[in-house]
């Protein structure tokens, strides 16, 4: 037996601020709630991977970016839903963050991912940073 599962695109940002990284948590209410996660977000049919991320996190933290390099990715069957999570190094240009999305983020060390309750989809981006590091062009 063949199985089909299509994939929906998902973004996520590794926003970097000089040895830290930026998670959020998911707020009460959300799927996956107070689980943490790389911020971003689904790709729609009419944008790129980098444009549906800047939008994404426009919305959810009213910040302006730059994304630069392919970081890591990830295939997550959940129950309702199959995704590919694509992690790019983010850099914020503008705007200072506001939540609308999440309750709560935290810049946090490399060593420290490992002491948050990651999303599933999030925790193979989590051991890819752990152990290939991240590339910065």
């Amino acid at each position: 037996m063949i199985i089909n599962l299509s994939y929906i695109v998902v973004t996520a940002a590794i926003l970097l601020d000089r040895d830290k990284i930026l998670i959020a948590r998911r707020r009460k209410g959300k799927h996956l709630e107070f689980k943490w996660e790389f911020p971003g977000g689904k790709v729609n049919r009419d944008e790129t991977e980098e444009e549906a991320l800047k939008r994404e996190l426009k919305e959810e933290f009213s910040i302006d970016t730059l994304v630069k390099n392919f970081v890591a990715e990830s295939f997550y069957e959940y129950d309702h839903i199959s995704i590919n999570l694509r992690a790019y190094l983010t850099k914020i240009e503008a705007g200072e963050i506001q939540l609308t999305d999440h309750d709560e983020v935290a810049w946090v060390n490399l060593n420290e991912l490992n002491s948050f309750d990651f999303a599933p989809a999030d925790l193979p981006i989590v051991k890819s940073i752990l152990s290939d590091g991240i590339r910065i062009n």
